[in-house]
């Protein structure tokens, strides 16, 4: 995977933006470190060394991407953001017919999940160790997943008044799929937790 992965001017505090491959590659490293300790020890019981060591870095470096512990966090935030993003979206976007993409995109969610298990403590975390990065979290997923329905719609691909709260309601049962079956257990094949999913959005719960 690509030392660039994610990798943008948001992710660290101004002026320290990598300009260099091996400046994106040693901020890469902290991100992945950073989600490994936070995700296995929670925010307040990490440390910056702790990370630095994890990431193989020196104390020096750590300074010269991010001011403390906690802007570290907020990128961290936005990092796993993007990477959902980044990998669900273009599954879906690949997808010709919107329902088939909801199927697919569901199922490499919760494949994500299951592999970066630590997306969830980090991001419940983030809603009482930085309570803007929170909503930002998830008002921008929604934001991004309304764009992508109303130009279903306008595709005929979904009804006309695709609206807000369709796209609440959609990320939500998302996000507690991906709390069941990819975090509480992997008790279910995630293409048959995706199939029940779709067909819920597909014909509802009428008999």
């Amino acid at each position: 995977m690509s030392a660039e992965r994610g990798i943008s001017a948001t992710m660290t505090p101004a002026g320290k933006t990598p300009r260099t491959e091996r400046g994106r590659k040693t901020l890469r490293l902290l991100l992945d470190a950073a989600a490994a300790e936070f995700g296995e020890k929670g925010f307040h019981d990490s440390s910056v060394v702790s990370i630095t060591q994890r990431a193989g870095a020196a104390l020096g470096s750590f300074y010269t991407y991010f001011d403390s512990k906690d802007s570290l966090f907020r990128a961290l935030v936005r990092d796993m953001s993007a990477q959902v993003r980044h990998n669900v979206g273009p599954v879906m976007a690949a997808e010709p017919d919107r329902m088939e993409g909801e199927r697919k995109g569901l199922a490499k969610f919760l494949e994500f999940v299951r592999e970066h298990k630590e997306l969830y403590r980090i991001i419940d975390e983030a809603e009482f160790v930085d309570p803007p990065s929170y909503r930002a979290h998830y008002e921008d997923t929604v934001k991004g997943y309304l764009a992508s329905l109303k130009n279903a719609a306008a595709k005929g691909q979904l009804r006309d008044d695709v609206e807000e709260v369709h796209a609440w309601a959609i990320v939500g049962m998302n996000v507690f799929l991906g709390l069941r079956y990819g975090v509480m257990g992997e008790d279910r094949d995630v293409a048959d937790v995706a199939n029940i999913a779709t067909d819920l959005l597909t014909n509802g719960l009428k008999r």
